[in-house]
């Protein structure tokens, strides 16, 4: 393991209402110290402000689910990472599958986004993956080290980022890569951050997602390499969500 502590992080994804504040209450009840694992939400920008006031005084992060390059301008519909700061978020996911893929995001906007987290002073959840149809191919690991060097900006550093790596194919779909195939690609992930930052990026966690739940993470979080999970569904589930949380410490 590089972190220190695991992290384990929440995507709420396009899912959650002020109703959902309840489980945030719920989860702050239940975590009440930061030893052993790291935890953060991240829920819609609709409840960052929200969420930010009620965490506090936790050990819970808040973070946002995607920014903008830009800190400010005629960009309708999109958030900065200087508001998503403003609204109390400490990190920010970029890169996520669901964004390269819906909406068209290369390289090098997703490398784009993670100066701009860096510039508004939010720590990185950069996400790499490949699709199904290129693991078939063989092409895996090519794929996601190609998604590392056009994505993760120079000057990266345990204290600004953190690898998720969440093969495609399985988020979302309840299927879930072989303990072996998780080891080999962090494997890889960590040997490719080597190389281009040098042994200090061994502090650089890399994270697991894809269809993480209660009754995998365990087995997840025993694969040396991983730091750590990206965890979306079952993040809105407070009893599995801290089940994963459990396992991780």
């Amino acid at each position: 393991m590089a972190r220190s502590k695991p992290l384990v992080a929440g995507n709420w994804k396009m899912n959650g209402s002020k109703l959902n504040l309840a489980d945030l209450e719920a989860l702050k009840a239940a975590i009440r110290d930061s030893e052993g694992v790291e935890v953060a939400v991240c829920p819609p920008a609709t409840l960052i402000s929200r969420a930010s006031v009620m965490l506090a005084s936790s050990p819970i992060a808040v973070g946002g689910q995607d920014c903008h390059p830009q800190p400010s301008g005629a960009h309708t519909g999109d958030i900065s990472a200087e508001m998503l700061a403003d609204a109390g978020a400490s990190m920010v996911i970029v890169g996520h599958s669901e964004r390269r893929s819906a909406h068209n995001e290369d390289d090098s906007l997703v490398r784009a986004k993670a100066e701009a987290a860096w510039r508004a002073g939010l720590y990185v959840i950069l996400c790499v993956g490949e699709t199904e149809a290129e693991r078939r191919a063989g092409d895996a690991e090519s794929v996601v080290e190609s998604q590392l060097e056009g994505s993760v900006p120079d000057g990266a550093t345990p204290d600004s980022l953190v690898i998720a790596y969440e093969p495609v194919w399985a988020i979302g779909t309840g299927v879930t890569p072989t303990t072996d195939d998780i080891a080999a690609m962090h494997a890889h992930i960590r040997n490719c951050l080597r190389r281009r930052f040098g042994e200090e990026s061994d502090g650089i966690g890399i994270l697991y997602g894809g269809s993480v739940k209660g009754e995998n993470a365990s087995a997840i979080f025993a694969v040396d390499g991983v730091d750590g999970a990206l965890v979306g569904g079952a993040s809105l589930k407070v009893k599995e969500f801290l089940t994963i949380i459990s396992a991780a410490g």
